[in-house]
């Protein structure tokens, strides 16, 4: 063989190798654009229950908004299907779910799809009331449920790459009463977050422990990460994406307490005080705040919350509670809700809390209504210690 008949084959061999490189012969995952997706679950605070238990039998996933029937939807299996009291994955607690390779892309669509309470199954879904220990209530679920639950988000894979995801199910504003038929409805409220190990975590009195003083990372009013102090007062709020919050603990027949401009950073867990400094805030009276939403034409099942909220004099405003209201009265009521001044301290990493009272804003509240996308607002409303306030919104 000559030299330029040697050079060709040579530069032949080369282009099959590479050929081959590129997936032309075939191949595994890699060389299919694949990555891996995995999914965990945790909870915000159930209020008023003691279990909230749900089923999950699989998450599946889209790069678009498409049928049921649509070959694009990727499948993540829980095998075996999970039965899970969401009380159990609150403070940043997370229940791994199952991981599964899907094609390299980013997915807008997911679905948590949970077992059905049926004929001789009809245990899958279940509540267990406050004060009412060992009975369980079964939960209805969605008409839209075999497909099911449906989460917008935006979700990047990789080739080869690894997806972390959380969901976020927020047990509080996802039951909800039915009339006075002593059924309650399941209507999720879901949400993904990334899973990092980025957060805030601290402690609350004992006292406030005890009462049962419930912790939340707010933007502009909007609850963004929520949790319950545990028994000895310890609270871990993650994951949560990183920016600026207002820390605020609500405690029943407690002063309502907040941290402002707390700075959240990625891949820390930031401290909400240093360690040992609990947040404590004082004894205060309570009001009462009740009414109720309708809509014309009146729904089969009313899907409306309210939000009992408080502005403080530096301009935050706060949620102090937000819950839905009966699917069929459509009636709401707040109980022990506190009117003295809220406490407010300034964060700055690694100093001690400076709590002041902010006279200016106690007794004073705003009501929001919100159904369907549409939101209405009542208020200033003022309130004393033993009040209670009576506020109806009508739609539209």
């Amino acid at each position: 063989m000559n030299t330029m008949s040697w050079m060709r084959a040579a530069l032949g061999a080369a282009l099959l190798g590479l050929l081959a490189a590129c997936g032309g012969g075939g191949g595994g995952d890699g060389d299919s654009g694949s990555g891996t997706l995995r999914v965990a679950l945790t909870d915000n605070p159930a209020c008023g229950y003691d279990e909230v238990v749900v089923t999950v039998n699989e998450v599946r996933v889209h790069t678009a908004d498409a049928p049921d029937s649509d070959p694009g939807w990727r499948s993540i299996p829980v095998d075996p299907p999970q039965r899970v009291n969401l009380l159990d994955y609150t403070n940043g607690a997370l229940l791994d779910l199952g991981q599964a390779r899907v094609p390299a892309g980013t997915y807008t669509r997911l679905r948590l799809v949970l077992a059905a309470n049926t004929g001789a199954q009809a245990d899958r879904n279940w509540i267990v009331l406050s004060g009412n220990p060992g009975v369980r209530v079964p939960l209805k679920t969605p008409s839209g449920q075999p497909s099911g639950l449906k989460v917008q988000t935006s979700l990047a894979v990789q080739r080869n790459g690894l997806t972390d995801v959380v969901i976020d199910f927020d047990a509080c504003r996802s039951v909800v009463v039915a009339g006075n038929s002593g059924q309650y409805l399941l209507k999720p409220v879901l949400r993904t977050l990334p899973r990092v190990e980025t957060g805030v975590i601290g402690e609350v009195s004992l006292a406030a422990a005890t009462a049962g003083a419930s912790v939340s990372l707010q933007q502009n009013g909007e609850v963004r990460r929520a949790t319950v102090a545990d028994a000895n007062g310890l609270f871990k709020l993650q994951p949560v994406e990183p920016g600026e919050y207002t820390l605020v603990v609500v405690t029943p027949g407690r002063a309502t307490a907040a941290v402002r401009q707390l700075q959240v950073f990625s891949g820390q867990l930031v401290r909400a005080a240093p360690a040992g400094q609990r947040i404590d805030p004082p004894a205060s009276g309570t009001a009462i705040f009740t009414g109720q939403v309708s809509l014309t034409p009146v729904p089969t099942e009313l899907d409306a919350t309210v939000a009992l909220r408080q502005t403080l004099t530096a301009g935050d405003t706060l949620t102090l509670v937000e819950r839905p209201v009966n699917a069929v009265t459509g009636e709401y009521a707040y109980t022990g809700n506190a009117v003295a001044a809220p406490q407010v301290a300034q964060h700055a990493a690694g100093n001690s809390l400076s709590f002041s009272a902010d006279n200016a804003a106690a007794g004073h509240f705003t009501l929001r209504a919100t159904t369907g996308g549409v939101s209405k607002t009542a208020g200033p409303l003022t309130a004393a210690a033993s009040d209670t306030i009576d506020q109806d919104f009508v739609f539209p």
